[in-house]
């Protein structure tokens, strides 16, 4: 693979936030030089960025590839009343209706809307209950066409019956021994929630992520059935259940937690586990807002399946949390006494993917610096005002969007470059995924 070496960039990074114009140069996968100037070297690939500005490629912590499909799905013929009745009309519909080609293109498109936002790596939540075995393969497939990196689980449950979840287990435990060491993939242990998984199946997965030294990756406290339902079948909250089958460790990730109480975040902190807030499908199934504020700082920002453009999810955290301060019942971290939620805790969500992504890899993301994953976007932004590392919380979320994004690096290879994707027929890819959609909305509904 020839060094690609990047001229007269404006190098973002955010941990800590600082810009610098600089060269860099590109080579096996990796950042291996940086400077005021570099000399090309024979043979390398010259990319003179003018000033544009390059920062690290976005990592979504928490997402849904098999919904990519869904954008205008027909509604359910009887409305769901509440967030039970939207998983069991529409998502748990959704998920048994798909077959290993529908997989393989939601995966796809969701990976290729993905790339076009600046995201390199998307920690994805599965179910596919009529094809478990050998779906995660499957989507891997799609996301090495595209070029992404990926932390992939199946979601293990308890509502198919015994059979549907062992096979569930078993497609986990495949997919994270296959995958301990690989650049571009890993595993983790995917369980459904709480409130589906009796106290067996939770048992066994938090014992199968811990022998296979992966985390449980875990959907909690997402709405107040959650909770309910655990206080009523277990006398225990939703952290509680988990902890006591030593589930509950730093390398446990959970998403939402929209209705943990105080002392359940503590022991999260605690056990070091991650918290992954996804803002926008909060306000969309009406759940809850999760105070992202009081989480900690091993906390992500995730996207639940709407979409991978963490540009968008970064400014929905933002103006949920205005709007929430705004109202009659302000959460404690509005007061002035208390640490507030501004620009920079909006940043410290996005940094805590790239962490996030570090700790599972054994690899450095989110750095622009020598030795660094080469997973990078260039941004063609330009903004009518000065930008700073003082200010630069405020480009984010009242300027640069996703359709700043001109090209997308992933492991010092080209995914997207001056918006087009080399290696991909779109056309053709669009078509057949149109199609596909058609058929799984009918096998759905």
């Amino acid at each position: 693979m020839n060094s690609i070496l990047l001229k007269n960039a404006t190098l973002i990074e955010l941990d800590p936030v600082s810009l610098e114009k600089a060269d860099l140069r590109l080579s096996q996968g990796k950042i291996v030089a940086r400077a005021r100037t570099l000399r090309k070297k024979p043979s390398e690939t010259v990319l003179d960025l003018d000033g544009k500005f390059v920062l690290p490629g976005w990592v979504c912590a928490h997402t849904h590839l098999y919904s990519a499909l869904s954008r205008g799905m027909p509604p359910p013929e009887h409305p769901p009343k509440n967030f039970h009745e939207i998983l069991k009309k529409i998502w748990w519909r959704l998920d048994w209706a798909h077959n290993e080609e529908s997989i393989y293109y939601s995966a796809l498109v969701g990976a290729i809307e993905a790339a076009r936002c600046g995201t390199t790596l998307l920690i994805d939540h599965h179910a596919s209950p009529s094809v478990i075995k050998g779906s995660l393969k499957i989507i891997r497939r799609a996301l090495e066409k595209v070029g992404l990196r990926g932390v992939l689980c199946y979601e293990v449950t308890d509502r198919g019956g015994m059979a549907e979840r062992d096979h569930g287990m078993e497609e986990n435990v495949d997919f994270i021994s296959a995958h301990r060491t690989h650049p571009h993939f890993r595993g983790l242990f995917g369980a459904h929630a709480s409130f589906t998984l009796k106290n067996d199946s939770l048992r066994a997965c938090a014992r199968l992520a811990n022998e296979l030294h992966s985390g449980l990756h875990i959907h909690v406290a997402e709405d107040r059935f959650d909770v309910q339902q655990a206080r009523a079948e277990y006398s225990q909250g939703v952290i509680e259940r988990i902890e006591a089958f030593e589930g509950l460790n730093a390398r446990t990730l959970l998403a939402h937690g929209t209705h943990l109480t105080a002392p359940e975040i503590e022991r999260i902190n605690q056990a070091r586990a991650w918290l992954v807030h996804n803002p926008r499908s909060n306000m969309n199934n009406s759940v809850g807002y999760a105070k992202p504020s009081r989480f900690g700082e091993r906390v992500a920002l995730g996207t639940d399946g709407i979409s991978s453009d963490m540009f968008d999810e970064a400014k929905y955290a933002f103006f949920k949390w205005r709007d929430s301060a705004s109202q009659g019942n302000p959460p404690p971290e509005a007061h002035v006494e208390d640490r507030s939620f501004h620009k920079l805790d909006v940043l410290s969500l996005l940094i805590g993917g790239h962490r996030l992504a570090s700790e599972i890899f054994e690899m450095n993301f989110g750095s622009l610096r020598p030795g660094s994953e080469a997973d990078l976007t260039i941004l063609n932004y330009p903004s009518p005002t000065p930008m700073t590392k003082e200010n630069l919380g405020g480009h984010l979320l009242f300027g640069i969007e996703a359709s700043h994004v001109e090209s997308v690096i992933v492991a010092g290879r080209f995914v997207v470059k001056n918006r087009r994707f080399p290696h991909l027929d779109l056309p053709s890819i669009y078509q057949n995924s149109s199609t596909l959609a058609y058929r799984l909305w009918d096998r759905a509904f």
